[in-house]
């Protein structure tokens, strides 16, 4: 699993000109699924990403859950977060999961998440989206294999 989280001030994203899912104050969340994937993997993230001291205290810190501040979500699935670019020119995505296993995970966090208390907002899954935000900072951070071996930066 990779999950791409972005503090946002606000966010939305779009289908055809139509807005579908936007959040005010929180995250704007891309996540890829991988292959071998599954409903550990999505909590094990999932509650990394919802424990995550990232807004500013009144000191200025980074001191603050998503929680603390009363943020939201908008999670939108990127299977381009799985592309190797390490042959040749054209990406290959063999890394990420089937879409039928990865819709069935996506829908896993975006419930696990709204059971921990957390609104969420969605895209489109499979859908072409144009999403618009504003990036708080800017202050990004990737989840990744290296959260699932343990290793924590």
């Amino acid at each position: 699993m990779r999950v791409v989280i972005q503090r946002v001030k606000k966010a939305e994203v779009s289908v055809e000109g139509t807005v579908i899912g936007k959040v005010g104050l929180g995250y704007l969340v891309l996540l890829g699924v991988g292959e071998g994937d599954d409903e550990q993997t999505v909590r094990t993230y999932a509650d990394k990403m919802l424990k995550l001291r990232i807004f500013a205290d009144e000191n200025g810190k980074t001191n603050k859950s998503l929680a603390d501040v009363g943020g939201g979500l908008l999670i939108v699935s990127q299977f381009t977060l799985y592309a190797d670019c390490r042959k040749g020119n054209r990406p290959s995505f063999v890394k990420a999961g089937t879409p039928e296993r990865a819709k069935e995970l996506y829908e896993y966090f975006t419930a696990y998440c709204t059971e921990q208390g957390y609104e969420a907002q969605t895209g489109e899954f499979g859908a072409h989206m144009e999403i618009s935000l504003v990036n708080d900072g800017p202050f990004t951070i990737v989840l990744d294999e290296s959260l699932a071996a343990g290793h924590t930066a």
